[in-house]
């Protein structure tokens, strides 16, 4: 049973998304809030697998809900999918940074919303591919890294770096694969290593490197979900 916590400053969302989730035999949700503070505490309280977190809100809002969900060890296993109403919203990269595992517009079918959060609990990141696109061109057309030597791009070795790269430019394992010419179990491998060096929560926050420490062109974008 994949546990879920909703966090959104209307109650009206909140009892749609409640309505949806708990249609799901495999779906729970154990919690619901109103704003980021209540969101800690009732994350720390239920320890749920997934949150979904409205962006914008009044008070304490989603990205620095988020922040302080994924600094904690004990929330280590807590995975956090952001929701937003708009297509081009200038928080989301940073919630990707400080550990959101992905994001969504509202107004996603409810099949890609159920898919998500199943995505996200079981370890995988989702970055929804029309919001994605718009975040990260935003970021690559901005200035370049101010510093190069972004903290553990050291211990990786080039093929490491080269795989990070590919996945900043929003390639599946299979697509790493094929792009090299190596097995998918092999691409999986590399990905693996580079998330435990980097301390990466999920892919999400391997896309963020990327970008950060300029391991992907300008003007390559994320080209599909991962």
């Amino acid at each position: 049973m994949t546990r879920v916590v909703l966090v959104d400053d209307q109650a009206l969302v909140r009892g749609g998304l409640r309505a949806l989730l708990e249609a799901e035999p495999d779906l729970e949700v154990v919690g619901e809030a109103a704003d980021g503070d209540a969101a800690v505490r009732t994350v720390t309280a239920t320890r749920p697998d997934v949150v979904l977190m409205d962006i914008r809100m009044p008070g304490v809002d989603g990205l620095e809900a988020t922040r302080r969900i994924a600094a904690d060890p004990a929330l280590s296993d807590v995975r956090v999918l952001m929701l937003t109403t708009f297509e081009i919203d200038e928080y989301v990269f940073e919630a990707l940074r400080v550990g959101a595992s992905g994001f969504l517009l509202k107004d996603e079918e409810p099949v890609e919303l159920l898919r998500a959060v199943r995505v996200v609990a079981n370890g995988d990141s989702l970055l929804s591919p029309s919001v994605t696109r718009r975040v990260v061109e935003a970021f690559a057309t901005g200035p370049q890294p101010s510093a190069p030597a972004v903290a553990g791009l050291d211990e990786l070795t080039e093929r490491e770096r080269e795989i990070v790269a590919l996945v900043g430019t929003g390639l599946s394992n299979h697509e790493i694969a094929d792009h090299l010419v190596i097995s998918p179990a092999t691409a999986r491998t590399h990905v693996s290593r580079a998330m435990l060096k980097l301390a990466a929560r999920d892919r999400a926050q391997l896309v963020v490197f990327a970008y950060e420490a300029g391991l992907v062109a300008r003007g390559q974008g994320v080209r599909r979900e991962t």
